[in-house]
C-alpha cells in the first residue's frame, strides 16, 4: 500500500526534530465496544491518508484509545508503513506523575500501543506531584530509551516559567492546550514565550469540540475557498507560527476535510474578518481547559 506524502507545514522542536502540523486526536476513543470497529477504521483511514502524527493517553477510554491506536499500527505496518515515519504521543495521569507510578504507566501504554516506546509523553495535567518528580521520571524512562520526548498539557504561563526553572525542565519539547480561534488568551502571554523557546503549541479541541463547524463566519469565509467552516479553523490554526493541532475525527470525510484544510491559504483579508469576529483578549485570561 502506498501512503500520501503529507503537505502539511513542518514545526520544529527544540531539538531541531521537525514533524508534521497536523495530527489526530483521539479524546474519548475506546470508550465502548459498540463503537471500536468505527474508531478502529478511523485510524487506519487516516494513516492510509496520510496522518503521522497521533495523540492518545492513558486517560482516554480508561487506556481503550491506547489499545485501538495499537491495532491499528499494527495493521497499518503490516501493511508498509514504518514506524519511523510515525510520531506517537500520549499522556501520564498527575496521579501517575512520580517515577514509580510513572514507570508502571509507560510500561501499561506501550504494551497497549505495541511499541517499544513512544515519541512523546505528556503530562497530561498538573497535579500535587512536584515538578522535580515528575522531571525525574521523564529522564528515567528516557534512559530506558521508553520515550524520546517529554512534555507538558494544560501548562498556563506560570506554570511553564515555574518548569523550566527545575533541574531538567527546560528539556520540555511541547506545551499541549486548547486553542481555537474562540480561544486566543495563549496569545497574550503563553504563545510568544514558547515562540520565544521555540517549543511547539499541540493545540486540542481547535473545533471547540464542533461547536466551530457551522460558524457562519467561518462558513463565509469557507464559500471563498470552496471549503468548510471547519477547514478554515484548522487553516486559522495551522497558519499560526510554531503551533500544531491534533482534531479528533472518526468519520472518512470529516478526516479527508481535515487533511485538505493545510492546503487553505488564509487572505489577509479572510485573517482580519477572524480577527473582527473572534478578537485575541487584551487582558490575561486563566488558561482555557476541556
Amino acid at each position: 500500500m502506498e501512503f500520501e506524502a503529507s503537505p502539511t507545514p513542518q514545526v520544529m522542536l527544540p531539538s531541531a526534530e521537525e514533524l508534521p502540523s497536523l495530527g489526530l486526536g483521539t479524546a474519548r476513543m475506546g470508550e465502548t465496544a459498540a463503537r471500536a470497529a468505527t474508531e478502529l477504521a478511523a485510524l487506519r483511514t487516516a494513516l492510509d491518508m496520510g496522518f503521522r502524527v497521533i495523540d492518545t493517553a492513558e486517560m482516554y477510554g480508561a487506556g481503550g484509545a491506547e489499545t485501538l491506536v495499537g491495532r491499528a499500527l499494527r495493521e497499518a505496518m503490516a501493511a508498509g508503513l514504518r514506524r519511523d515515519e510515525l510520531f506517537i504521543v500520549t499522556k501520564v495521569l498527575p496521579e501517575n506523575a512520580h517515577p514509580a507510578a510513572m514507570l508502571k504507566s509507560c510500561e501499561a501504554s506501550l504494551e497497549r500501543l505495541g511499541l517499544d516506546s513512544v515519541d512523546l509523553y505528556l503530562l497530561h495535567w498538573r497535579g500535587s506531584v512536584p515538578l522535580k518528580e515528575t522531571i525525574d521520571g521523564f529522564e528515567i524512562l528516557q534512559r530506558r530509551h521508553w520515550i524520546r520526548h517529554w512534555g507538558v498539557s494544560n501548562f498556563g504561563i506560570d506554570d511553564m516559567r515555574e518548569l523550566i526553572a527545575v533541574p531538567g525542565g527546560a528539556a520540555c519539547s511541547v506545551n499541549q492546550v486548547w486553542y481555537s480561534p474562540t480561544q486566543r488568551g495563549v496569545e497574550l502571554d503563553l504563545l510568544p514565550w514558547m515562540q520565544l523557546y521555540q517549543m511547539p503549541l499541540m493545540a486540542y479541541s481547535p473545533l471547540d469540540e464542533g461547536d466551530l463547524v457551522r460558524h457562519p463566519v467561518l462558513a463565509r469565509i469557507g464559500q471563498r475557498h470552496g471549503a468548510t467552516a471547519a477547514q478554515v479553523a484548522l487553516a486559522w490554526t495551522l497558519s499560526r507560527p510554531g503551533v500544531m493541532t491534533v482534531p479528533k475525527a472518526v468519520h472518512a470525510l470529516h478526516l479527508r476535510q481535515n487533511w485538505e484544510a493545510q492546503r487553505i491559504d488564509l487572505s489577509p483579508a479572510d485573517l482580519a474578518e477572524i480577527d473582527s469576529h473572534f478578537p485575541a483578549p487584551r487582558e490575561r485570561r486563566p488558561l482555557a481547559v476541556r
